[in-house]
């Protein structure tokens, strides 16, 4: 599955496996410009089919390029996070700008998932 991004009038494709890194016992997730139906759609099967390896214990996404989400990125993040909750893993937002800050704060989001505007690769699983 690809992706594509505009980038100065140009059309560049990156592929979604880009945008899912394994570090350790930490799945990261690079979130495009927009986190919408679209993104999560094309997404979701991919980060599943990792967390159901079980060895994945803290997803994290990374929204240093994102200006949008709507309830389509809320439902996938809360998703993934009751699935790990069964393994008792967590899931972080970093990188979060302050609009994506608000939407998390008024939608909830941020009572169950650890958000940080800041990196936080130096953080320990519980």
């Amino acid at each position: 599955m690809y992706v594509e991004m505009m980038l100065i009038n140009e059309r560049v494709i990156v592929k979604m496996e880009d945008r899912i890194k394994k570090r350790g016992n930490q799945l990261i997730v690079y979130v495009p410009k927009e986190l919408d139906h679209h993104f999560a759609e094309q997404i979701t099967p991919q980060v599943d089919k990792e967390l159901d390896k079980g060895l994945i214990k803290q997803l994290v996404f990374d929204f240093s390029e994102t200006g949008f989400m709507d309830s389509s990125g809320i439902g996938m993040i809360m998703g993934r996070k009751r699935i790990l909750s069964y393994s008792k893993g967590t899931v972080a937002a970093i990188h979060v700008n302050d609009r994506v800050l608000k939407i998390m704060q008024l939608s909830g989001i941020y009572k169950h998932i650890e958000i940080s505007q800041e990196p936080v690769w130096n953080y320990r699983v519980r």
